[in-house]
C-alpha cells in the first residue's frame, strides 16, 4: 500500500495520517518516507502530531527528529562501549544472556536492531541505486541494471548483483520499491539488448554527451555491435536513433 501511494504522489501533493506510528515502524523510517516525499516536491502532515513539512513550523520539528534520532544513536553506542567496559573490568563474560539462552524476544529484539541498522545504511546509498532500479525493472536483466547502476560509481561504492537484490528486496518490504521491481524480466532480442542499455544510460542523465555513453559503455566492459571494446560517438548514435524507433527513449 505504501509502495503505491509513494508511486502516484506528485509535486504539490501532500500525504497525510493520523499519526505516525500509523505510517513509520521506527523514526529512522519516518524520515526516509519523508525525504522521498521531498524529493517529489511533496509534503507530509500528521493530524495528531506537530509534523507539517509545508510549514516553518513543521519542518523545523522534523530537524528535531532527525537531531534526536542521531543523538539517541550516539548514546546508544556510548552506553554499549561503557557497558562492555565495565563487564571486561568485573571478570564477566560479554554477549547477551537471553541470546546464550536463545530466548525468542532477544533473538527478535537484536533482529529488528539488525535490521534498522542495514536500513540506515542503505538510505546513505539510496540514491545511487533506487532511480536506476524504479525505472530499468524489470524491462531490463538485474546483470544489466547493476553494470548501470555501477558505471558512474568508484570501485569502493560499487554493487554486486546479490547485494543489490539484497536492498531491493528490503526495499520492497518497506514499502520504499513496488513488488513488480522483482518481477522476471521479459526475454529481449539481442539485436534490442543493446539500444535498450544505451537508453537506459540516456535517461538517467538527459544531458549525456555521446563521448561520456562511450565512457560509460567501456567501464561496463561492453563490446560494440561489431564486438570491440573500444565505442565511437557514431555508434552511440546509431543505437539511440534504434531505441528511438523502439519506443525505448521517453
Amino acid at each position: 500500500m505504501l509502495a503505491r501511494v509513494l508511486e502516484r504522489i506528485g509535486k504539490g501533493d501532500t500525504l497525510v495520517v493520523v499519526r505516525i506510528d500509523r505510517l513509520a515502524r521506527s523514526l529512522s523510517h519516518l524520515l526516509e518516507v519523508i525525504e522521498r516525499l521531498e524529493a517529489k516536491g511533496a509534503f507530509f502532515r500528521s493530524l495528531m502530531d506537530p509534523i507539517d513539512t509545508s510549514s516553518p513550523q513543521g519542518k523545523f520539528t522534523l530537524q528535531v527528529l532527525g537531531a534526536a534520532a542521531e543523538f539517541e544513536r550516539a548514546l546508544i553506542r556510548e552506553r554499549t562501549k561503557a557497558g562492555l567496559a565495565s563487564a571486561r573490568t568485573k571478570g564477566r563474560v560479554g554477549g547477551n544472556p537471553g541470546l546464550r539462552a536463545r530466548d525468542p524476544a532477544a533473538l527478535r529484539k537484536v533482529r529488528l536492531a539488525r535490521q534498522d541498522g542495514y536500513m540506515e545504511r542503505l538510505n546513505e546509498t539510496a540514491q545511487d541505486w533506487v532511480p536506476h532500479v524504479r525505472r530499468l525493472r524489470p524491462d531490463l536483466a538485474w546483470e544489466d541494471v547493476v553494470r548501470i547502476v555501477n558505471g558512474p560509481l568508484p570501485r569502493e561504492r560499487q554493487w554486486t548483483q546479490s547485494r543489490l537484490l539484497r536492498a531491493v528486496n528490503a526495499y520492497v518490504r518497506d514499502g520504499f520499491l513496488p513488488p513488480t521491481v522483482l518481477d522476471r524480466a521479459g526475454r529481449r532480442e539481442t539485436d534490442d539488448r543493446l539500444p535498450a542499455i544505451v537508453a537506459a544510460i540516456k535517461g538517467a542523465d538527459p544531458d549525456i554527451t555521446l563521448q561520456a555513453i562511450c565512457t560509460r559503455l567501456e567501464a561496463m566492459r561492453e563490446r560494440t555491435p561489431r564486438g570491440r571494446t573500444s565505442w565511437q560517438p557514431s555508434s552511440v548514435k546509431m543505437l539511440l536513433e534504434r531505441a528511438e524507433r523502439l519506443g525505448l527513449l521517453t
